[in-house]
């Protein structure tokens, strides 16, 4: 009996060492990730928000401080070049259903062609044509994909490279 009480006290001893090292993995994890988005985005301009007034591809005017008065945008700098954007894209998609989503293609061609992208890929979100990097330079995006959460005129969270739909939910309901 002493010896299944000692086999028994030696698995919750593991078991416990092993679920510890792995919260204290994760938090490392998460601590470098912020880290890297923070540096990534040192460069950023918080004032850019309140300029960006443009037309979509399909001709309609977007405003995004208008669109971010009654609750959090995602704003998505993406491109059709881009292969992490292909895997983040769908999830961008799938929050549009729920929140404002305005997506800005990096030098990805003329608007015919982003247009092609977007139906094929049956994709809802808007989307600006920023052909020649005007765009994502002024807000110092310099990798794609980038996804700014923006509330109220404020940049509340900016993210860079694969994001999962939990993360962008959770920067949205954080803002």
């Amino acid at each position: 009996m002493s010896d299944s009480n000692e086999l028994s006290t030696k698995k919750k001893k593991s078991i416990r060492k092993w679920a510890s090292t792995i919260v204290i993995y994760s938090l490392l994890f998460l601590a470098v990730g912020w880290g890297v988005d923070l540096w990534r985005t040192r460069a950023v301009p918080s004032d850019q928000i309140l300029g960006l007034v443009v037309n979509d591809v399909q001709g309609d005017k977007i405003d995004l401080l208008a669109m971010s008065k009654e609750e959090p945008v995602l704003l998505y700098f993406w491109a059709t070049w881009c292969s992490v954007c292909s895997t983040v894209s769908p999830s961008v998609d799938f929050m549009s259903a729920h929140y404002p989503v305005l997506s800005i293609a990096i030098s990805s061609g003329n608007e015919s062609r982003i247009k092609h992208y977007i139906e094929s890929k049956g994709y809802d979100f808007k989307v600006i044509n920023d052909q020649q990097g005007v765009i994502s330079k002024a807000w110092g995006v310099s990798q794609t994909p980038t996804i700014f959460i923006i509330d109220k005129g404020e940049i509340k969270s900016i993210t860079t490279g694969f994001t999962s739909p939990i993360g962008m939910w959770l920067r949205l309901l954080m803002a």
